[in-house]
């Protein structure tokens, strides 16, 4: 009954993503035949105006698929709402220069921009309505919650956003035993296993496991630096291999090359923007333009990291390391703009050309927050692993005041699974965080880090 259920929902969910992306494609159909086809060089006929729709069809997919557009019933409306949208501008600009290629120059895009406004208001209505016949449909889990720990009030703040996602019927604590587990486990749907200790939390996942029951599990450390193992097998018994150095000789090479192509490409609209930044900085307060501080890198490697200097001159005048608070009053008027916009982060194109950062990793930490954090989790090393990053995994999918113990976990996601693909992917994706102001928050008012 469960896997149905599950291949009727992706069923669903396929199936709208299907028709909104395909009744979006029809509306700049529209304008292409009525308007562009006729102001290009040479006109298409009928296969190409198949050939055209179906570049607009699939870069509108990737889009939305990369931003999570099609994730109903995984992500919030308002987020699918977004990602939608995002991955809307992002298929028309590409659309926008492939008919200025197509013409030998600029093209009128007002009618573009028409077809763009008709599809958003179909977004907001499809998003609306799709919504609420999949909870109709799907209603929301109803799950027994096993928790061991300290951290489960922080945790079920959390499931509280996601009402439509989880109904968490019933919470046990993982001491009442085995047998009384398993009746319990027995009689539901969905298990949530929270911070259980590893001998406990493999007797629970193999009932789970064996009834069918479905299984959410939050992950040890060591579980994620297992999931980059490479399957071996020694005759007949199967082995994990976990090398101490997750990118190989030519990754990491591959890697490098693309930070030097994207560098190429980047640097040709950042560089004006720069030149304006630095010139509101100056004329602001009549202080420094860029603001560098010691950050650590692949191995430890300490080096100064480049920004656009975002709070007033010696912010730090006491000596004392401290990261941002949502409302800091170090942060100047024009600072708060670049740290929404990411526009502060340009000047580490610097630290990218030179080879200290690359375009995706861990984002680096001072030294002194470093020793802080690894004070009470020594593993906080391990996102040392690989080199630094101007945005990665936890800047995607955390926030800036995600706790070390979480960061650490997404990070170490990113170096164990990682991919020139994955790599890609971040990179879009960052496009979505730049215009996600929780993203940039900060730390709660009195801390200076964020777990203190």
């Amino acid at each position: 009954m469960n896997n149905q259920k599950e291949s009727m929902k992706r069923i669903v969910t396929i199936s709208v993503a299907f028709i909104s992306i395909l009744i979006q494609t029809l509306c700049v159909y529209y304008v292409w035949i009525e308007y562009y086809n006729k102001m290009i060089q040479k006109s298409f006929w009928f296969k190409g105006h198949f050939f055209v729709m179906g570049i607009y069809f699939i870069v509108l997919l990737f889009f939305t698929k990369t931003f999570g557009g099609m994730k109903i019933g995984y992500l919030k409306q308002g987020e699918i709402l977004f990602a939608s949208i995002l991955a809307n501008i992002c298929a028309n600009f590409v659309f926008y220069l492939e008919l200025c290629l197509l013409k030998y120059g600029l093209i009128n895009p007002i009618y573009l921009l028409s077809a763009m406004a008709v599809q958003i208001v179909f977004l907001m209505i499809a998003v609306l309505l799709s919504g609420k016949s999949y909870y109709a449909m799907f209603p929301p889990y109803q799950v027994l919650l096993i928790y061991d720990g300290d951290s489960l009030n922080e945790f079920m703040n959390k499931l509280i956003t996601r009402k439509d996602k989880f109904e968490i019927s019933k919470t046990i604590h993982v001491s009442v035993g085995l047998e009384q587990l398993e009746r319990e486990i027995r009689q539901y749907t969905a298990v949530m296993l929270w911070d259980i200790p590893n001998d406990q939390r493999n007797d629970l996942f193999k009932i789970c496991y064996a009834v069918g029951v479905r299984i959410y599990v939050m992950p040890k450390i060591s579980d994620i630096i297992l999931m980059g193992s490479e399957t071996m097998h020694f005759f007949d018994t199967p082995l994990l291999l976990t090398r101490s150095n997750p990118l190989t000789f030519e990754e990491r090479l591959i890697k490098r090359v693309m930070d030097l192509i994207l560098l190429t490409i980047i640097a040709i609209p950042a560089v004006p923007i720069m030149l304006v930044a630095s010139l509101i900085i100056k004329l602001q307060d009549g202080g420094k333009v860029f603001y560098t501080q010691t950050r650590c890198t692949r191995g430890g490697k300490e080096f100064k990291i480049y920004k656009f200097r975002s709070m007033v001159e010696n912010a730090e005048k006491d000596g004392v390391a401290r990261l941002a608070t949502s409302k800091d009053q170090r942060i100047t008027p024009f600072g708060k703009f670049i740290r929404a916009t990411r526009i502060d982060e340009l000047p580490q194109l610097i630290n990218v050309l030179r080879g200290e950062m690359s375009f995706v990793g861990p984002r680096p930490e001072r030294p002194e927050i470093m020793k802080d954090y690894e004070k009470q989790l020594p593993e906080f090393q391990y996102r040392l692993k690989v080199k630094a990053g101007l945005t990665g995994y936890a800047q995607v999918y955390g926030k800036y005041n995600t706790t070390p113990y979480d960061k650490l976990k997404l990070d170490l996601f990113y170096i164990e699974q990682y991919s020139f693909k994955l790599d890609l992917a971040l990179l879009i994706q960052t496009i979505k965080i730049v215009f996600t102001p929780e993203s940039t928050q900060g730390v709660g008012e009195g801390k200076t880090t964020a777990n203190k």
